[in-house]
Parts: structure tokens; C-alpha cells; sequence
């Protein structure tokens, strides 16, 4: 029988998600009933465990599941911070070439053993720069949306140390994390950590992370999307550009794609007036869709505090003209 420690090692890896240890800790029983004596049971178990494992791989491709942080990586809890989307593509007004790109990505994902067959990989590691609110890290949501992912937003100020070598060492967790828990992974604001390294006021700590990030995602197998988003992209080192499947920029809504904003945004409510959305759209002109969202939400809080049945269009108009300022 297999010894009490290594009985309790399996049942705690289990409890806490750790295949590794759970699959290393099952050989080591059949190596144990194998120096007794008990060939059959040591072969049934190495069997199992082969079967096991396997099956486990075909459903991480196929199956695009997410774990919980715990366990022995608990660690990870203060670099990343997971949720799960409620939003797709169909909820974000994209100009044509971002959609185009997002559904090459998604169209990729979905049939990726299509291309396995031909040893080819899909996308699913992107770079999104643009201006603050013009949708990159929404579209990080409506790609794990599309997909049935969890998402995992990387919590740079706790990546970044102020100990040499310690930031590296989080980063090579986060790549690890990549490998056994398929997610869609957001590095926000990447600029903080991908400058260029040819810049001398920039500290040797994150100069050692950024090359330490080149190595990672050009070594990274695993199944899960990066995404790196950014709204000064002529910050970045040279070198990231190539290490991504796909550079998307994010340009400020055109008057079409803002009447759409604004439609999306106030649908289900009714207006007081008759609205010419297209006025409406002049007066949001150089606006960024965060900008125009919340000044919907603005003038609809304000029909429900005033006990109105019907959104007033100049509260909307309002909303609009103090986003300019």
C-alpha cells in the first residue's frame, strides 16, 4: 500500500488544482507497489496515470477552461487578477481593420486544429496601442468573451521589485501560469515595463524585465492569448513589435461608428425629444468611446434621479460638452 505522506501529497494537489505535483506523486506510488512486488498494480497505475494525462491535454486544447490561483502558486494572487467577461466583439463599436484583425484571431482560435494539421499555430499574441478609451482593454474582454476564457489582468506594480532579479523571477511565474491555466492575458499600460532599453534614465530593474519579457514570449508554447496594450506604442522597444502575431492600432470613432456608440449606449431607453443622432454625433467629434459611454450613463442617471420617464436630450448634449473640457 502506498505510504500515508504520499496519500495525503495526492489528495492536497488535488484539493489545490496542482497537476504536476498530483501526476508525480501517483508515479511515485506505482514505483512504490512496483519495488514490492506488485508488478500488475504498479503497470495498472502507470496506465492510468498515462491515460490520465492524455486526456488532460486534449481537453486543455480542446476545452478552453481556467483554474483557480491556489495552492502552492498563491504567490500569483498579487500579480494577477482574474474575472470573467460578460461582454463579446458585438458589444464594441470597432472600426473595420480592428475587426477584421480580432476576427482573423478569434476565426484562428476556434479552428485551431485545422492548422495544427499543417503545423501551424493560431494567433494569440497581440500588441493594441491607441489613445486611453478607444477600446483596447475592453477588446481583451470580448476576445475571452468569444472564446469562453477567463481573463488575467497582470497587476504590474506587483511585478515590478525593487530587489534585483526578483521582478524576473514573477514574470517567469506569469509565463508558467500561461502554461498550466489557459486564460487571455492582459498586460495593461505595457509601456511601464516595454521602454526602450537605449533610454539611460530607465532603472537596470526594468531594463532586466523587459529583456527577461522578450525571452519569455518568444519561448511561450502554451495555448493562452497575450495581449499587450499600450497608448504610447513610440515608447517601446524596437524588439517587441516582431515578438507579437499582430500590431492593432486603435484610432479615435469616426461620426459613423460614434452614432453607433450612442445608439448602443442608450438602448432600451426613449428620449423626451426626437434625437438627430448624427448632430448628436458632431458635437462628440474627437471623443473616445469611454468618453462617450459615460456621458449616456450621465444623462440616464439623471432621468432615473429626477423620476423622468424618458432620457432629456439636452442632459445627453450637456454630458457631452463637459467631456470636452
Amino acid at each position: 500500500m502506498a505510504a500515508a505522506d504520499q496519500i495525503k501529497s495526492l489528495i492536497k494537489s488535488y484539493a489545490e488544482d496542482d497537476e504536476h505535483r498530483f501526476f508525480t506523486t501517483a508515479m511515485q506510488i506505482a514505483a512504490s507497489e512496483a519495488r514490492q512486488g506488485h508488478a500488475n498494480v504498479a503497470q495498472e497505475l502507470k496506465d492510468l496515470i498515462e491515460r490520465a494525462r492524455k486526456e488532460k491535454s486534449v481537453a486543455f486544447l480542446e476545452t478552453p477552461k481556467t483554474v483557480s490561483l491556489s495552492g502552492p502558486k498563491r504567490e500569483l494572487k498579487e500579480l494577477i487578477e482574474v474575472f470573467k467577461p460578460r461582454i463579446n466583439l458585438k458589444d464594441m463599436v470597432l472600426s473595420p481593420v480592428v475587426k477584421e484583425s480580432l476576427d482573423k484571431l478569434i476565426n484562428e482560435q476556434q479552428k485551431w486544429e485545422v492548422l495544427r494539421k499543417h503545423n501551424l499555430s493560431p494567433k494569440r499574441k497581440l500588441l493594441l496601442t491607441g489613445m486611453p478609451g478607444t477600446g483596447k482593454t475592453m477588446t481583451a474582454q470580448a476576445i475571452a468573451g468569444e472564446l469562453g476564457l477567463s481573463v488575467y489582468i497582470i497587476r504590474l506594480d506587483g511585478l515590478m521589485s525593487k530587489y534585483m532579479g526578483e521582478s524576473i523571477v514573477k514574470l517567469r511565474m506569469i509565463f508558467d501560469a500561461m502554461e498550466d491555466h489557459r486564460a487571455v492575458y492582459l498586460f495593461d499600460e505595457f509601456d511601464s515595463i516595454g521602454s526602450q532599453r537605449d533610454k539611460g534614465q530607465d532603472v537596470g530593474e526594468i531594463k532586466r524585465v523587459l529583456n527577461s519579457f522578450l525571452i519569455n514570449i518568444e519561448k511561450d508554447q502554451s495555448n493562452s492569448i497575450i495581449i499587450a496594450a499600450t497608448n504610447l506604442p513610440e515608447s517601446l522597444d524596437k524588439a517587441l513589435f516582431r515578438r507579437f502575431d499582430d500590431v492593432v492600432n486603435y484610432p479615435l470613432p469616426n461620426a459613423e461608428q460614434i452614432v453607433l456608440a450612442l445608439k448602443k449606449a442608450t438602448q432600451g431607453y426613449s428620449f423626451a425629444q426626437k434625437v438627430n443622432f448624427k448632430s448628436l454625433a458632431k458635437q462628440a467629434d474627437g471623443l473616445n468611446y469611454s468618453d462617450i459611454i459615460k456621458a449616456c450613463e450621465d444623462a440616464i442617471k439623471e432621468m432615473i434621479l429626477t423620476g423622468s420617464l424618458k432620457v432629456n436630450l439636452s442632459d445627453l448634449e450637456r454630458a457631452l460638452a463637459k467631456k470636452h473640457i
